[in-house]
């Protein structure tokens, strides 16, 4: 199967997330048709290549997003136009399945290319897009690894440090009265009191990252009042605060209560932010594998954020901006590229190993 009818056929398989079934049976078929022993729980699925004392770990996810409005073209009916393939999950990120399954399948039919320098755990996994059951739920069976690579649209540029995210529920506490009498019944407007705390935080600066810059908060949601002519007792709001690396989570949380003077308890912590040293030799193989490019930084959440303190490298096919769009697409050149340039990564990091 070439590049092309590949990716095609990804694409052409339905697989918003929760829904993935159909594809991990159609990619476990392929797999266990080049010879590979192919192990699943739910709709994620992981098989091995080679042997040795090292373990990378080679991911990308299965899932997309639901189609949005806006499409000119079917989502779920891959098209060709001058070198690009559109379709829903096309860029984010069937292209780096794609160009690593055929990675795969190249190791599998000369096993020889790893000469017993390690083993390669290559997982397409589920959720990525809901945080759902997905690559975190599986780690424990994939068992120890020693570095990993995340499979997302970077235009191969080697991504080493991504942002995390802290979802916090503010609620600002006030005292009820009739509109008409709330200065002299001792009202309090909570609606006031959180949007003095709300100007609080859009003027609150964090330390900056190298690759990533500051970090800010954005409230995103709020409500409160019950009636317009109630002074309301109570607004609720939430705040987004997408962290960087040295940014403790719970710190943070810690800090901003004693800042703000609503109530504020944490609503989601579990994506923490994530950075690679470039001494590392899964980085130093993805920067020769790029040609010398430089790494840079990664605003959008992965899977990365749930893989520890493992060493690991985000980088594949295609361009984040394109992701999440109507109309999304990846090239054929990209594809291409991409399948050589996993396969640069993969013999480069166990030959940075033994160089030490």
């Amino acid at each position: 199967m070439t590049p092309a009818a590949l990716l095609e056929a990804l694409v052409a398989t339905p697989s918003v997330s929760g829904q993935e079934g159909r594809l991990a049976d159609q990619v476990a078929t392929w797999v266990e048709g080049w010879g590979a022993r192919v192990q699943r729980q739910g709709h994620n699925l992981w098989f091995s290549v080679g042997g040795g004392p090292r373990r990378l770990l080679v991911n990308s996810h299965l899932d997309t997003v639901p189609p949005c409005a806006g499409w000119t073209l079917e989502p779920h009916a891959p098209a060709w136009r001058e070198g690009k393939l559109y379709g829903l999950g096309s860029n984010d990120a069937k292209g780096c399945v794609a160009a690593m399954l055929l990675a795969a399948r190249g190791l599998l039919e000369n096993p020889r290319a790893l000469e017993g320098r390690g083993e390669l755990v290559f997982a397409f996994t589920a959720e990525e897009e809901t945080g759902g059951a997905g690559l975190g739920t599986v780690l424990p069976a994939l068992g120890p690894l020693d570095a990993a690579v995340v499979g997302e649209p970077t235009g191969l540029k080697p991504c080493t440090a991504q942002r995390g995210m802290l979802l916090l529920r503010c609620v600002a506490h006030g005292r009820s009265a009739h509109v008409a009498h709330a200065h002299a019944a001792g009202a309090e407007n909570a609606i006031h009191l959180a949007a003095q705390d709300i100007s609080t935080l859009a003027e609150l600066r964090f330390p900056s990252h190298a690759l990533l810059g500051e970090a800010r908060a954005q409230v995103t949601q709020i409500q409160g009042g019950l009636a317009r002519n109630q002074v309301p007792d109570r607004c609720e709001f939430f705040v987004d605060l997408r962290t960087t690396p040295g940014m403790d989570h719970s710190a943070v949380a810690t800090h901003l209560s004693k800042v703000l003077h609503s109530e504020v308890t944490v609503h989601s912590a579990r994506y923490l932010p994530k950075s690679t040293s470039s001494s590392e030799p899964i980085v130093r193989a993805a920067v020769a594998a790029s040609g010398g490019v430089a790494p840079v930084g990664s605003s959008t959440a992965s899977d990365w954020a749930f893989l520890g303190n493992v060493p690991a490298v985000k980088v594949g096919p295609g361009d984040t901006l394109r992701s999440h769009k109507p109309d999304e697409y990846l090239a054929l050149v990209e594809l291409e590229a991409g399948v050589s340039f996993y396969q640069q990564l993969i013999l480069g990091y166990f030959q940075e190993v033994a160089r030490g």
